[in-house]
C-alpha cells in the first residue's frame, strides 16, 4: 500500500492532548500501543483516529506520547497494515 502525503489537503486529528497533570493518564493503562516502524507506511491514520490526541507526527511518522495514551487500541484497530500492536503494560 502506498503512503499518501497529508501535505496536499488539510486534515486534523480527532483531539489534542489535555495539558497539565489532569490529562496524564498513562499510569493506569493495561495495554499500550507499540508501533513497528518496519511495517508502518506513514499513512497517519492512527494520528487521525486517536481520541486523546496522544499521537503526534515527528519527521513524517507517528509517535505515541505514553503519558497521555489511555491504551484504548483504536490506533491499532484502524492501522491498515497492522503496524501497531497492543502489548501488556509492565
Amino acid at each position: 500500500m502506498e503512503s499518501k502525503s497529508l501535505k496536499s489537503r488539510y486534515v486534523a486529528p480527532v483531539a489534542l492532548p489535555t495539558m497539565g497533570a489532569l490529562g496524564k493518564t498513562g499510569a493506569w493503562r493495561v495495554l499500550k500501543p507499540v508501533i513497528n516502524y518496519d511495517k508502518c507506511i506513514k499513512c497517519l491514520i492512527c494520528w487521525l483516529y486517536c481520541p486523546e490526541g496522544s499521537i503526534t507526527v515527528e519527521e513524517e511518522r507517528p509517535v505515541i506520547d505514553y503519558e497521555y495514551c489511555k491504551g484504548c487500541g483504536i490506533c491499532a484497530n484502524e492501522c491498515p497494515v497492522k503496524a501497531i500492536e497492543m502489548v501488556r503494560e509492565e
